[in-house]
């Protein structure tokens, strides 16, 4: 069993970014410790949210037995990369995140990093704005949080040394229930397979961004 310090081995923007690969399979013989799994997510959820709501949830997949329990929600042709991966760790999107909103931005404005002043218009301009919001509006809202975070994941997990790959191919309506977690409240955004590639991933090719892109005329 191959174990890791947790530590960033690679601060190299550029690598870490362009040099970036799906990799759907694995070494098995390579392990990362949950402390290292731990400060990956602490790091990741560094992203920004919308109002800082940070609608998201974590849920880590890294034992056999917790991966046959997940593979119930999950489609076949991702069993390969579940079952080599070191660890899974399931994003779902928090509907709920806006309960807690006051105590985030009162630890905000305790810390000294912003007035009362603010702390008055932050809480009065957009928790209203969650707490009437429709049911569609929170999951959209949770969906963007979720993928940013995500892609951070993906950037931090390269930049401790690992590879890794963003998938669904999920059963949605019931992978909520097979993590343990409140289908009320929660909803399934992706997993993020995290290890050590078995081999020379595929490097595929992108679209010109040129093609891609429109300026709005004035």
């Amino acid at each position: 069993m191959t174990q890791t310090k947790p530590t960033m081995v690679n601060n190299d923007f550029s690598d870490v970014v362009f040099n970036r690969h799906s990799v759907r399979s694995f070494d098995p013989e390579v392990k990362i410790p949950r402390p290292e799994l731990q400060a990956m997510i602490a790091e990741a959820a560094k992203a920004p949210s919308a109002c800082n709501l940070q609608s998201w949830h974590f849920v880590v997949i890294d034992t056999p037995a917790a991966k046959e329990k997940f593979k119930q929600s999950v489609m076949s042709f991702n069993y390969p990369q579940v079952d080599s991966a070191a660890a899974i760790v399931f994003i779902a999107g928090d509907t709920q995140s806006h309960f807690v909103y006051r105590d985030v931005w009162n630890q905000v404005y305790k810390a000294g990093k912003i007035t009362k002043e603010r702390l008055d218009q932050i809480l009065g301009t957009f928790l209203p704005m969650y707490e009437h919001a429709t049911p569609d509006f929170l999951k959209f809202d949770a969906t963007i949080d979720c993928s940013v975070v995500g892609m951070q994941l993906l950037l931090v997990a390269r930049a401790h040394g690992y590879d890794a790959n963003a998938f669904s191919g999920i059963d949605f309506e019931h992978m909520i229930p097979t993590l343990g977690l409140d289908p009320k409240r929660y909803i399934p955004v992706m997993g993020i397979a995290l290890g050590k590639a078995a081999g020379e991933p595929l490097h595929t090719d992108r679209y010109d961004a040129k093609t891609l892109t429109d300026f709005l005329a004035d």
